[in-house]
């Protein structure tokens, strides 16, 4: 596990501190804990605002609605492939993580980012489309469809969930990952969606050590400057 604290403001009254922790490859089930734990912790003011970097062993996430959980195998099928299933409690339908797949999870109090629940999704959706940029990939919002999309093709998954204004849940984004996963479901109940990778789309294998590097610049950018949102004003 990587823990890097960041002090990036260049003004002491604006600076907002952020821990990101890298994860490396873990268990879903595990994670979902450690998020419950820091989201309480958050919530207690015991520690600062956090993101999580992570890639998952295979797994099949379940989200609030019902209707947007649609399976093409059964669970009996997903076992036999080593393909875990887990229900929780987050914004959007089915959707798969799996190696090469890059999963942030930010723990953050949007009162002290003075940012409402639209705004930050709007940033998560701005630092993904961002990362992709860097990666050669020119992705954009659909609007009607959640997610970060390359034309036709969904690049990235955005489900969150706040309590009490303090957040967790997040974003997974396609880099090099197997897609096969996907075919056990319908991506976030959306009929005929196809699924696509940084990989699939360059033919290049960008390391997921560089992409978690880019990602955590545009974090710290993001979300450790309060009222300072302009990319282009941090040095």
């Amino acid at each position: 596990m990587h823990l890097e604290s960041v002090y990036m403001c260049p003004q002491d009254h604006k600076k907002l501190e952020l821990e990101i922790i890298d994860l490396g490859l873990t268990d879903y089930r595990q994670t979902l804990e450690l998020q419950k734990e820091l989201w309480q912790k958050r919530y207690n003011k015991e520690i600062v605002n956090t993101v999580l970097l992570v890639e998952h062993l295979p797994v099949i996430t379940l989200g609030i609605r019902a209707e947007k959980n649609k399976f093409l195998v059964s669970k009996e099928q997903l076992k036999e492939k080593n393909v875990d299933v887990v229900e929780i409690r987050r914004g959007g339908g089915a959707t798969a993580h799996n190696p090469g797949q890059l999963v942030l999870y930010p723990i953050l109090n949007l009162n002290e980012l003075n940012l409402g629940i639209s705004d930050y999704v709007h940033k998560l959706e701005d630092v993904t489309i961002k990362l992709l940029k860097e990666l050669n990939v020119k992705a954009e919002r659909k609007n009607g469809f959640p997610g970060i999309w390359v034309g036709e093709k969904k690049i990235a998954s955005v489900g969150v969930r706040v309590s009490k204004l303090v957040t967790y849940h997040g974003l997974a984004v396609n880099i090099c990952n197997d897609l096969s996963v996907f075919d056990n479901i319908v991506p976030c109940g959306i009929e005929g969606v196809e699924m696509t990778s940084v990989f699939k789309e360059t033919n290049v294998r960008y390391s997921m050590e560089k992409a978690k590097d880019v990602l955590k610049k545009l974090l710290i950018e993001t979300f450790s400057c309060k009222d300072m949102f302009d990319y282009g004003k941090i040095p």
